[in-house]
């Protein structure tokens, strides 16, 4: 027999409400400094309500960007990051796949070394290994390329280990059947791995876009060229340029178009990154 508590189930509920508000309240303002003039923005007190620039805003910086942080149109801003954010989505996952599938279902000398040598790059970040990675990306010639924004950040320890414990779990009598069938390796890797695959496949492609599009470091270290920099550098420019001539609305704005890919991304695919982290289909 279950026992209702009318005030616990209050206190529940009002505290769930104070988190949710908690957490969109930052958002909102986001979204009130985003519809008001940069006039308003820097009067006391400051706006709760919703003001009527909004389109005027947007127009202005997605075509014609802040002119004190280069006049660069946050439309082109928000492309440079999408192609870098699903060519380092992608391409963690297609590499991520393969090695996994080599490592799991091939036998050859220094196997598991190779697995040890991969996962140990987990300690060396970009920021550790970022003077040699720059050299090799300079040498090479891509700087201020979408290939120099995005090879280097590619390879992915973490996704390799996910898909190797995922491959692990497989049943080998799975494999000896598709043996039995006279499936080669990769007709046995594209037919019958990929889609028990698919649900861990779309929760790392979430992780790994988010992942890509919030790429900070690197970007503003390879990009010297006003049409390749991204939406989060254009940010922190504006930031700068700020402090002499505030035009808060216009920064608002930025920032509110810079979540809504990543916010879309979650959204369209939540139901199977959810499966993906916390189940797998056998």
């Amino acid at each position: 027999m279950t026992e209702h508590r009318p005030i616990l189930t209050f206190i529940a509920h009002l505290t769930l409400i104070l988190g949710i508000a908690l957490v969109a309240f930052p958002i909102w303002v986001t979204f009130v400094a985003a519809s008001h003039e940069a006039a308003r923005m820097v009067q006391v007190p400051l706006p709760l309500l919703p003001g009527d620039q909004f389109f005027v805003n947007l127009r202005e910086v997605f075509v014609n960007g802040i002119a004190g942080a280069g006049g660069i149109p946050v439309g082109l801003m928000m492309m440079n990051s999408l192609i870098v954010a699903l060519m380092i989505t992608f391409g963690k996952i297609a590499i991520s796949l393969i090695s996994a599938f080599a490592i799991v279902y091939f036998k050859f000398p220094f196997r598991m070394a190779f697995f040890w040598m991969i996962f140990i790059t987990l300690m060396l970040p970009v920021e550790v290994r970022i003077l040699p990675t720059f050299e090799v990306v300079a040498n090479l010639g891509m700087l201020n390329s979408y290939w120099g924004l995005s090879i280097p950040l590619i390879a992915s320890a973490t996704a390799t280990f996910l898909f190797r414990q995922v491959f692990l779990t497989m049943p080998d009598e799975m494999l000896e059947a598709a043996r039995v069938d006279g499936a080669g390796p990769l007709r046995f890797f594209w037919d019958i791995l990929l889609p028990l695959s698919r649900t861990n496949i779309a929760a790392l492609f979430v992780i790994m876009f988010i992942y890509g599009w919030n790429q900070y470091l690197w970007p503003l270290l390879i990009t010297t060229d006003r049409s390749m920099v991204t939406v989060v550098m254009g940010i922190k420019q504006m930031l700068e340029a700020a402090e002499q001539a505030p035009q808060w609305n216009l920064i608002m704005m930025t920032s509110l178009l810079a979540m809504l890919p990543p916010v879309a991304v979650v959204i369209a695919m939540q139901s199977l990154f959810v499966r993906g982290l916390t189940e797998t289909e056998k």
